[in-house]
């Protein structure tokens, strides 16, 4: 049930009526409604629904935005049961104030539909791909990664829930330098290992981690690379090491509570000559120019800030090159809208990714990106900033291990991912109101609590008498479980899973103050088993929104 929708749409319909009587009766002169905003108040002064129609008609109507709302006001039906009163604010907002009781039923629906209430086919099963994460697998997962994770994890969760056929991919970057460097690093680390001589390369990875990779393939095959030609035994260092880094990446995320439909490799779409037929496409529609001995993308023609090189002179695709041939890959598997979740640093790779799927016939607008901001990891006030591990940045596995998978979900999924964040450790750990996730986690495990105590009742939700709940902490507790199919499918399609834990700090928000005016085991039978039903509902809703950001709803603290 999707009753604040179901409300928005009797609404319209009313607004839509009385403007058409008030044109008929001259009382209002315009060519046509407006597409006009039906939103919910964060100020409930300001009424459960406002209306913004009067201040977009004021253009064409010739009057006051003031004037045209009391004609609005005027013309609708005198009698409407499910209102108990509408107000003219500011510049001339209509203000609607529904009955408590076209609430209630929620309940009951809530209880009806259980894991399944907020969830709706508004997505209509279009087919939706997110890639997230896609760390070079050559070391370990990062803070950086860990908040990619959360956020795409979720919002897959959320586009799930509001119908739409939902693939998470994981690009893995197994071609090009960093894989080179990798082999470089790792043959080093074998050899140092071995006692041999070596020289450990200049942009090489020096993480602890690595040795550690070389430590494993030495347990494994003893020292049999040792008298093999160098290219030959970073061949197989880089096999070795990529097999255990993606091994430890899928692990780590795993943990993280994410798992993928999709891991694909970089280097198959040069196996399969993908990039190779891509550069020669974009060759066919001029879109690239020779300079240098090099092939390059025009670029600037479609967006971009500079011109950007295909193929290197020595012959070989750049990583660009290969991006662009797995972006069209993407399309060719026929999905309707791509999502990738970058970090801020590729802002100006967004331009020019857009450009060329344009340019190679794909709708641009298909394709979104969501820029990540960076993350500052504090304790105790200072900001953390080495790793026992890597030796350069905090990883995901130290990161659970300090605060656990729930904290570091929540805290990563709460902020935008267009702000950056400062994660806090402390407050991430402490059992206090003041850690958002514990708060919403201990209104779950209250209301457990609570209905335990109450495991005696049988209560039967079509005979309890939801009519008696009318006080000012039960009605705004209703409604606020009633916003919640709207609120996943807003979430969803402006692809903001931010909203979620919002939504749940204010849902147990108001879940506490329920609590504390109104005494749930009273000695009235009927109205305690409408306080049960309500504080179940709760219970529900609560869990459901927790499981869309992938946090746990426990039953006691």
């Amino acid at each position: 049930m999707n009753r604040i929708q179901e409300i928005k749409d009797r609404i319209r319909g009313e607004v839509i009526q009385a403007l058409e009587k008030a044109k008929a009766t001259d009382a209002l002169t315009f060519e046509t409604i407006p597409a006009f905003a039906i939103e919910v108040p964060r100020d409930k002064n300001h009424g459960d629904f406002a209306v913004n129609v009067a201040m977009l008609l004021a253009k064409q109507a010739g009057r006051p935005t003031r004037e045209i709302a009391q004609t609005v006001q005027k013309n609708l039906e005198e009698e409407l049961p499910w209102l108990t009163k509408l107000e003219i604010a500011g510049p001339g907002f209509l203000n609607f104030f529904v009955e408590p009781s076209y609430f209630h039923p929620v309940l009951t629906a809530i209880l009806a539909e259980d894991q399944a209430y907020g969830r709706s086919l508004n997505g209509a099963g279009q087919k939706v791909q997110i890639e997230f994460v896609s760390a070079n697998p050559t070391g370990l997962l990062h803070m950086g990664n860990a908040r990619g994770a959360a956020l795409g994890d979720s919002l897959g969760n959320l586009m799930a829930a509001a119908g739409y056929k939902v693939s998470r991919e994981y690009y893995i970057n197994d071609a090009g330098n960093q894989v080179e460097n990798f082999g470089k690093s790792l043959e080093a680390r074998y050899l140092e290992q071995l006692g041999q001589p070596f020289e450990f390369p200049e942009d090489g990875y020096h993480g602890e981690d690595i040795v550690d990779t070389v430590k494993n393939i030495i347990a494994a095959e003893g020292d049999r690379f040792l008298h093999m030609e160098s290219a030959l035994r970073r061949e197989f260092m880089i096999q070795l090491g990529l097999k255990e880094k993606l091994a430890n990446i899928r692990k780590t995320l795993g943990e993280f509570g994410v798992q993928y439909d999709v891991w694909f490799s970089e280097q198959s779409l040069h196996d399969s000559g993908e990039v190779l037929e891509t550069i020669n496409d974009m060759k066919e529609k001029d879109l690239l120019f020779e300079q240098d001995g090099a092939l390059w993308l025009r670029g600037t023609a479609f967006g971009g800030e500079k011109d950007e090189v295909m193929v290197r002179a020595n012959g070989v695709p750049t990583y660009f090159a290969g991006d662009i041939a797995y972006h069209r890959n993407k399309f060719r598997r026929g999905f309707d809208l791509l999502i990738n979740i970058w970090g801020a640093d590729h802002h100006g790779h967004v331009a020019r990714m857009k450009g060329a799927m344009g340019a190679l016939g794909y709708d641009p607008d298909h394709l979104q990106v969501i820029l990540m901001q960076l993350v500052r990891l504090l304790k105790g006030g200072d900001i953390v900033k080495m790793s026992k591990r890597s030796g350069e940045y905090v990883t995901l596995t130290e990161l659970m291990e300090e605060v656990g998978r729930d904290a570091a979900r929540f805290f990563f999924v709460m902020r935008s991912a267009d702000s950056q964040m400062d994660f806090d450790l402390d407050l991430a750990k402490s059992q206090s109101a003041d850690n958002p996730v514990y708060y919403v986690q201990y209104a779950h495990a209250r209301i457990h609590s609570l209905l335990k105590m109450a495991a005696g009742e049988v209560i039967d939700p079509d005979k309890v008498r939801l009519e008696l709940l009318q006080e000012p902490a039960e009605i705004a507790l209703i409604r606020k479980l009633a916003e919640l199919p709207e609120e996943i499918l807003q979430a969803a399609q402006a692809m903001e899973p931010h909203r979620m834990p919002r939504y749940a700090m204010e849902l147990a928000a108001q879940f506490h103050s329920f609590y504390t005016d109104c005494r749930c085991l009273v000695e009235d039978d009927e109205l305690r088993k409408a306080r049960l039903l309500l504080s179940d509902a709760t219970r529900i809703t609560l869990r459901n929104v927790l499981s869309l950001i992938g946090v746990s709803a426990p039953e006691r603290m």
